[in-house]
C-alpha cells in the first residue's frame, strides 16, 4: 500500500509540474502574440506626447487661430504616420493671407503650418491638434499648406528652402522617415501640390533634400 501511495503521490506531482509548465508557455504564447499591439500602442501614446512636449523652433512664427468650427476643433490627434505637404492653390497669396483665413469663423479648412512666399513659416495650430487638410487623414498627420507665386504650383527658392527645414525637424520631432513625407494627392489623387504631382522627380528630390537635410 506505502509503494502504491508514493507512486499515485508521484504520478499526481508530475500532472501538476506538467499543468504549471503548460500554464507557462501558454502565457509566454499570448505575450508573443499580443506583445506588437502592446508595442504598438506605446508608441502611438508617445508620439503625440513627445509632439505635446516638442518645442518649436525660433525660426517659426507662433499664431495658432482660435478654436471654431471645422478649422480647429481642438480634437487631438491619434497618431501620427505622415507628413502631409500642400499647396495653397491660391497664386501670390501670403503666409499671413491664409493663417488668416483659416482664422476665420466660416472656414473650414486648416493646417498646422503655412509657408509663405519669401520663406517665413507660420504655425496655426498645435501640433498635437488635428488640422482640417488631409480629409481622412486628419487624425493622424501633420499638415503643411505651401504658398506658390504663380498658377504653376512651384514653389520658390526660399519658400522650398523653409519647406525642406520645418519638413527635416518634424521627422526628428515624429521619428518618423522622409518616405513618411507624402502630398495631398498620395491621400485623395488631389492635384496638391500641383506642381509636385505633376513633375514627380521633382518631388522625389525633394524627399532625398530632406532626407539630408539640417534643420539647425
Amino acid at each position: 500500500m506505502g509503494k502504491q501511495r508514493k507512486k499515485h503521490t508521484l504520478i499526481k506531482g508530475i500532472l501538476f509540474l506538467i499543468l504549471i509548465c503548460g500554464f507557462v508557455v501558454a502565457g509566454v504564447l499570448l505575450y508573443r502574440h499580443i506583445k506588437p499591439a502592446i508595442l504598438a500602442q506605446r508608441e502611438k501614446e508617445s508620439a503625440v506626447e513627445r509632439l505635446e512636449k516638442a518645442k518649436v523652433p525660433d525660426w517659426v512664427d507662433k499664431q495658432l487661430i482660435h478654436k471654431h468650427n471645422v478649422a480647429r476643433s481642438g480634437k487631438k490627434l491619434v497618431d501620427v504616420k505622415n507628413i502631409v505637404v500642400h499647396y495653397v492653390g491660391n497664386p501670390g497669396t501670403s503666409a499671413q493671407n491664409n493663417r488668416d483665413y483659416f482664422d476665420k469663423d466660416s472656414t473650414e479648412v486648416s493646417s498646422h503650418f503655412v509657408i509663405g512666399l519669401e520663406g517665413e513659416i507660420i504655425q496655426c495650430l498645435p501640433l498635437y491638434e488635428r488640422s482640417a487638410a488631409s480629409n481622412h487623414r486628419n487624425k493622424d498627420t501633420i499638415s503643411i499648406e505651401v504658398c506658390h507665386p504663380d498658377e504653376s504650383g512651384k514653389f520658390s527658392d526660399d519658400t522650398y528652402a523653409s519647406l525642406v527645414r520645418l519638413t527635416a525637424w518634424l521627422l526628428d520631432v515624429t521619428q518618423l522617415e522622409a518616405d513618411d513625407v507624402i502630398r495631398h494627392y498620395d491621400i485623395t489623387g488631389k492635384l496638391c501640390p500641383l506642381y509636385y504631382v505633376e513633375h514627380e522627380d521633382a518631388w522625389k528630390t525633394f524627399i532625398k533634400d530632406v532626407n539630408y537635410s539640417s534643420y539647425e
